[in-house]
């Protein structure tokens, strides 16, 4: 079995984090309607806002729905201390926002934080790192496993998976170790 790690993205800092995608809502919520889902991402905002006054950071912040979940999004300069190393940080802070939702709705929340593009550029790195294990298991007949990724992470690595031919894959072992094997399909 091969394994390949995955390198920080050129715009992290050293001590940046990586912060995993909305997981812990409940599966197959269909009866929340567009307005109910903007007024999710207005919650967040406004908390999020909230905290880039206390820090006195600067960010525009965009809220909406996107694919069926609400999305914050935030931009501007001087923002990669609230992404972390590989996201970590956004990860804690859109758990945070997903609190101070909950705590005003009484609902759990799939909401999706991103800050200066982070998601966006990560999930670029993790589809190569995904073909790329693809093709090692289409060329070896091996297993190959990944290193451990945060949920947001695997489901970018499982979606390209699962789009190719020849290879499937599955998550193994407990948080925060948790990690794609890619198999070639029997």
């Amino acid at each position: 079995m091969t394994d390949i790690s995955t390198q920080p993205a050129e715009h992290e800092s050293p001590s940046a984090s990586a912060a995993p995608e909305a997981t812990g809502s409940p599966a197959g919520d269909d009866s929340r309607d567009s307005g109910d889902l903007f007024h999710e991402s207005e919650i967040a905002a406004d908390y999020v806002e909230g905290l880039l006054d206390i820090l006195d950071y600067d960010g525009d912040i965009d809220e909406m729905v996107t694919a069926g979940r609400p999305v914050v999004e935030v931009v501007g300069g001087r923002l990669q201390a609230l992404v972390g190393t590989r996201g970590a940080t956004l990860e804690a802070l859109q758990e945070l926002a997903r609190l101070a939702v909950f705590r005003q709705t009484g609902t759990p929340s799939r909401l999706l934080l991103d800050v200066g593009g982070y998601r966006a550029s990560r999930r670029k790195e993790l589809a190569a790192i995904a073909k790329n294990a693809a093709e090692k298991v289409k060329e070896y007949g091996e297993a190959v496993r990944l290193e451990p990724m945060n949920a947001f992470e695997r489901k970018c690595v499982h979606d390209v998976i699962n789009a190719l031919a020849g290879v499937e894959s599955e998550s193994e072992g407990v948080e925060p170790s948790r990690r794609i094997v890619v198999r070639p399909v029997d």
